[in-house]
């Protein structure tokens, strides 16, 4: 059985693994390396093997050559020059050769500029104790210091012995002692007996007149007298009398009629705004579908996972504010291979900036802005150096926001048109922080302290 000669063009090899010819392949972004012993002859048996005849044509020529079980036969004499054939069309281009030595090493390149500063270095471990100085001289003589307080009272001295033929004397007084404390108050005396009545005093002063008295009964008819006497003058009226006792609540009078209709009041103060209506409503989320993004533009997350009221742009990466309000814009962002300096951007001046060294790793940030109705967010990378961006189908990069309550409840202030948005000359161009600067380290000279 002859051996068949590889094609001209050979036809696509499968998805997997990616091969340019028997025990090589490569990496999708990688060098050539080598593969391990039987992955080939393996990957043969699999398409020859399979349960579903491959045709022909899929089948990588080198595969067919593993069927080739025949021993060669004697070589043939040599046959006679053939004529010159007319020439060949240009074949393909061949398949990358195997890696070649490294070069010469060239000329040291232009100076980069300088890297970010570095984090805090953690805390050194204490050092040993040092060896004990010499003594030190003897300082000056301090001043004198404060008067001190009094010392308390001495004890008692001894008595004195007088001899017998000594006539005792008075010494001078002593000075006087302080006076002891107050003793305590003493309980109080029995009552003692009355004294002698005393003489009559002065009489007192008039008093005020005295309450009048209660009404005497009434008298009992005196004798008729006789009728000889004339109609006296009348006398004095009487004084009031004590108000009387509170008679019982008399029965319900009936009802009168209805009175007319009275005046209207002022008018109150206005309540507070009530909640505003659910309509007003605006979301999204969006994932990267392409990895290290290009610099000087807005970074495109096309793949929509919400977007119902259509405020993101899923072909320019830009969200638009339907209404005014209180927004919550978020990214999460997976880094590889390359450092990240990413931004998030209202109206081309730039809310947060996040600088990743790592080349592997996660980060993410969540800020609340106040938008304008028309308004646009959009993430942006700095430059072809630091856009480590990355996604995969194991790991991901979003963009999401939403609104989180809108200023007024007016539908009406929805229907009017949103203007396009004005690019400056200058473009998306990038732009660190206001009022923001990177901290110098100190210098410091050789010797000085």
């Amino acid at each position: 059985m002859a051996m068949p000669e590889p094609p001209l063009n050979p036809p696509p090899t499968p998805p997997f693994p990616p091969m340019d010819g028997p025990q090589r392949y490569y990496h999708m972004g990688e060098n050539m390396t080598e593969t391990p012993f039987g992955t080939i002859e393996a990957h043969c048996k699999m398409l020859l093997e399979a349960p579903v005849p491959v045709p022909p044509d899929q089948i990588p020529w080198f595969c067919l050559c593993t069927q080739c079980k025949s021993n060669p036969g004697p070589k043939g004499d040599r046959g006679d020059r053939g004529l010159p054939g007319s020439p060949g069309s240009p074949g393909r281009r061949g398949m990358t050769g195997f890696r070649g030595p490294p070069g010469f090493v060239g000329r040291p390149g232009v100076k980069g500029q300088k890297g970010d500063e570095g984090e805090k270095g953690r805390q050194g471990l204490q050092g040993l104790v040092g060896p004990k100085g010499e003594r030190g001289f003897k300082g000056d003589k301090g001043e004198q210091g404060l008067e001190g307080r009094p010392g308390g009272q001495g004890p008692k001295g001894d008595d004195g012995v007088c001899p017998d033929a000594c006539d005792s004397t008075h010494g001078p007084p002593g000075t006087p002692g302080l006076p002891g404390p107050a003793g305590p108050r003493g309980l109080p005396g029995t009552m003692g007996s009355p004294g002698p009545k005393g003489s009559k005093g002065d009489m007192g002063g008039m008093g005020n007149p005295g309450a009048p008295g209660s009404v005497g009964a009434k008298g009992e008819p005196g004798p008729e007298g006789s009728c000889n006497c004339e109609d006296g003058v009348d006398g004095n009226p009487g004084q009031k009398g004590d108000k009387g006792d509170q008679g019982q609540m008399g029965l319900a009078g009936q009802q009168g009629s209805q009175g007319f209709k009275g005046d209207m009041g002022d008018m109150g103060m206005m309540g507070p705004p009530g909640p505003c209506m659910p309509a007003i409503q605006s979301a999204f989320a969006a994932r990267l579908m392409s990895s290290y993004p290009p610099p000087n533009a807005p970074v495109v997350f096309a793949d929509v996972l919400y977007n119902i009221q259509g405020s993101y742009d899923p072909y320019s990466g830009l969200y638009t504010a339907p209404i005014n309000g209180t927004y919550v814009i978020s990214y999460h962002l997976t880094i590889h291979e390359r450092v990240l300096k990413v931004g998030l951007f209202h109206n081309f001046e730039p809310v947060v900036i996040t600088t990743v060294p790592n080349i592997l790793g996660t980060t993410s940030q969540s800020v609340v802005l106040h938008m304008a109705r028309g308004d646009r967010v959009w993430i942006q990378v700095k430059d072809s150096l630091t856009n480590g961006m990355f996604t995969s189908s194991e790991a991901s990069s979003t963009f999401s926001g939403f609104l989180l309550h809108p200023d007024t409840c007016d539908l009406a202030f929805l229907r009017s048109p949103i203007l396009p948005m004005t690019t400056p000359g200058s473009g998306y161009s990038w732009s660190t922080l206001p009022g923001s600067s990177m901290p110098e380290p100190p210098t410091t000279t050789p010797g000085s302290d």
